[in-house]
């Protein structure tokens, strides 16, 4: 039996069997014992399969490694014997010192003569896993599942609970999900992409299993509640693996979870980030798009007109990026050529964005291509096919079943790098949005017959880096997570926002309430929640765009709570409404969202709910510390909803407390709290929440800017006045809310007298104009 050690974890690696086991130390945690792990293959037409019924333990070596993103690890080797068709296996397993993570993974060689197809590499498979949580009740037992790419569904699961599937097949799957990852739709059996929590919602404890990096190969997870199996592999996509040639796995990785922790997961994701060389920008962008509004309709007048609209209200809505979307293309493949509505391109609009002094921003699919492309009539040769020579399906797009470029075919990976050279270098673009991206990991028979779908893909989006240059900025969309890390700046982490809140296409609802990951505000929502913790970790996270226009099919407390929660997960905030026509009240929604903040959220009950529905945000600045806290409705029927001190993780105490959206104010008090009657269906509450002090002035909030506290850039009490600087990077009308021991005598703001309004119980409204920034000052 060998054995690691540190810590908080225990690895044993016992070569007689042929498994290993991890434990934590502290006994809340779960066990997984006697782990296998193996390859399977075909070898001269026969399935096959080696390291699974045992080692023959050729060499084994304990070392100390010193990784430059992880510090010191302390490793195993084991190498195995080549088995009856000369193919081996090398095991490195690794314990960090620095992190409690367990890292393993799986080198394959072929000793023989001839080429063997690699089909799956197993990290873990524990068959009887009955002990690895002590659970009271079935559904005490829950499943964390992350989709495959963007807009793939993310979210907990009851233990007696089903995955939701997509059901519309050949028009949706191949977008959404991996073909090497089940879709299970038994009870209490859940599958899951790059990582996965299991945990025990009694206890509050838990672990995570998952890999690193998605270079080498997309990893699956899939867990048996009714049997207690677990396994997770490494997809080898059938990939050739020559004779004298290796394959590695990336790092399979474990470690314990605290399901209540304040960042659950920061452990993994972070490591992950290292592993990758996260690209996180230092500015968040704002910024407006055409897409929703215009969709492929959009002409190059349209983006003058909202140019100029925002060029006119840049002091109220300081907007820096101006991104055109789909509709400039003459297909979408053909990304060289323009429509008749874009008679001079898109480089003028370039050159009329930047000269305003704001960022250009294109949208580009270099990997998918249209059936009516001329591309795939002139370059049949570039395209991915099946192994029958039919053309694979990427999904139904722009109202036709796509397909797609084979990225192991030089000159169609060549044309794509092109595209985006020609769109930075040429037209004058420094960001841009690579929509479709899954299309470079469809199941298909790829010319280079030796590359894994995770390896077509990661080779595809480092050359459209190379090809954009280092300092322009990618947005990905519609990508596997894992394959973009590190090549991407900012990220789509859910489906597409609608004008409705549920699906539709064409306009008809019926069969397409469920569908998971079809473009519409709840699921954009839903996925905005449930990735909201890889925000600033793996890149900045793009929650798409907020719709605030009226003529929507969404309630205007749809169209709130859609603005809460991208304003209180931080990721970028994007305008899609036709400017000119939005009226002044709308556009104060989106005002009060700027500047953006860059705070963690913690999303309390993302091991509770399908739909997270409280938010916490933690602040500090001149006027002290307070929370923002967020609670919805998710219902579909008019309901209370309760903000406690309790269920927030409160300390005990008073609180004052000013909901951003009604301006309502009130006391939570204790470990209860106040219950808000009436709320209506998809409707939030935004609270600001600062503890009572008694004798000493409190800031309670405004309406200025959703944090209702950012805003205040000084704040001084002396000689009993009350003086604060309030500071925002545009114009502002508004009011500002205090709560005052004893009456004020008088109120200035900019040297001139201002009345302060009395409200109750020690609570004033005071009107203010900021220019920028302005001052305050209160005579007690």
């Amino acid at each position: 039996m060998e054995q690691l050690n540190s810590v908080s974890l225990m690895l044993q690696v016992n070569p007689d069997s042929g498994t290993f086991s991890i434990q934590a130390r502290d006994p809340r945690f779960p066990r997984l014992e006697n782990i296998q792990l193996g390859c399977e293959y075909t070898f001269a037409g026969k399935q096959q399969r080696c390291g699974q019924d045992g080692w023959q333990v050729n060499g084994l070596a304990h070392h100390l490694e010193r990784a430059q993103a992880h510090g010191e690890m302390d490793c195993l080797t084991v190498a195995l014997e080549p088995d009856a068709n000369k193919v081996s296996l090398r095991l490195s397993f690794a314990l960090m010192r620095e992190y409690p993570l367990v890292l393993w993974k799986i080198q394959v060689t072929n000793h023989g003569k001839e080429g063997v197809e690699i089909n799956r590499i197993t990290l873990l498979r524990v068959v009887d896993n009955t002990h690895y949580l002590k659970v009271r009740r079935p559904d005490d037992l829950g499943f964390f599942s992350n989709g495959w790419q963007s807009w793939s569904p993310s979210r907990w699961y009851s233990g007696n609970q089903r995955m939701t599937i997509s059901r519309l097949y050949a028009l949706q799957r191949p977008m959404i999900y991996n073909p090497g990852t089940p879709t299970p739709v038994k009870k209490g059996v859940f599958s899951s992409d790059m990582f996965a929590v299991v945990g025990d919602r009694a206890t509050r404890a838990g672990y995570l299993l998952g890999f690193l990096s998605q270079l080498n190969h997309f990893g699956s997870i899939l867990a048996d509640f009714n049997t207690g199996e677990i396994s997770m592999w490494a997809n080898g996509d059938g990939a050739c693996l020559e004779a004298g040639k290796s394959m590695q796995t990336d790092w399979a990785v474990f470690t314990p979870v605290l399901l209540d922790h304040r960042a659950p997961l920061e452990t993994y994701i972070e490591a992950v980030g290292r592993e990758n060389h996260a690209r996180v920008p230092a500015q968040t962008p704002v910024g407006w798009c055409s897409w929703y509004h215009f969709y492929t309709s959009v002409t190059a007048r349209n983006i003058i007109e909202n140019l100029d609209t925002i060029l006119e209200r840049q002091e109220e809505l300081p907007i820096e990026l101006v991104q055109i979307d789909d509709g400039f293309e003459k297909q979408v493949g053909d990304w060289l050529e323009f429509r008749s509505t874009f008679p001079e391109g898109v480089a003028p609009l370039a050159a009329s964005i930047s000269g305003g002094g704001l960022l250009p921003g294109l949208w580009l699919a270099p990997f998918i291509v249209h059936p009516g492309a001329d591309l795939l009539h002139k370059h049949p040769d570039w395209m991915l096919r099946k192994a029958n020579g039919r053309l694979v399906n990427a999904g139904l797009g722009w109202n036709a079943l796509t397909t797609a470029l084979d990225l192991t075919k030089p000159p169609a990976l060549q044309y794509a790098a092109e595209v985006v050279h020609t769109a930075v270098q040429k037209w004058g673009f420094p960001y841009l949005k690579l929509d479709f991206l899954y299309a470079a990991a469809l199941k298909g028979h790829y010319y280079d017959r030796s590359k894994t779908r995770a390896q077509v893909m990661r080779m595809g989006m480092e050359a459209l880096r190379q090809a954009a240059g280092e300092q322009t900025t990618l947005l990905g969309c519609g990508a596997p997570l894992g394959s973009v890390i590190g090549v991407v700046d900012t990220m789509r982490i859910g489906p597409d926002v609608s004008e409705e809140w549920l699906p539709v296409f064409k306009g008809v609802q019926i069969g397409l309430r469920r569908e998971p990951s079809m473009p519409s505000t709840r699921n954009s929502i839903h996925n905005i929640l449930t990735r909201a913790n890889l925000n600033r970790r793996w890149w900045v996270n793009d929650p798409d765009c907020l719709l605030v226009r009226a003529d929507t099919s969404l309630t205007q407390e749809e169209v709130r709570s859609l603005a809460t929660v991208i304003a209180l997960t931080g990721g970028s905030l994007l305008l899609s409404d036709d400017l000119p026509g939005v009226p002044p009240e709308r556009i104060r929604l989106a005002e009060a969202l700027i500047p953006v903040m860059g705070e963690e959220v913690r999303v309390l009950d993302w091991f509770d709910n399908a739909t997270p529905s409280r938010l916490r945000v933690d602040m500090d600045n001149e006027t002290g510390g307070w929370h923002l806290l967020g609670g919805f409705n998710w219902s579909e029927q008019t309901a209370d909803v309760m903000i406690s001190a309790s269920e927030y993780g409160l300390e005990e105490g008073e609180y004052l407390f000013r909901e951003f959206w009604s301006g309502k104010t009130g006391m939570i008090s204790g470990t209860g709290g106040h219950v808000f009657p009436g709320i209506p269906p998809h409707a939030p509450v935004l609270l600001a929440v600062r503890r009572f002090v008694g004798e000493k002035a409190l800031y309670l909030g405004s309406d200025l800017h959703f944090t209702q506290g950012a805003e205040v850039a000084e704040w001084l009490e002396k000689d009993g006045s009350l003086e604060m600087t309030l500071r925002l990077p545009r114009t502002a009308i508004g009011q500002v809310f205090f709560h005052l021991p004893g009456k004020p005598q008088a109120a200035f703001v900019d040297g001139k007298p201002v009345y302060l309004h009395p409200m109750e119980q020690g609570i004033y409204r005071l009107p203010v104009v900021v220019e920028g920034f302005c001052n305050v000052r209160i005579m007690r």
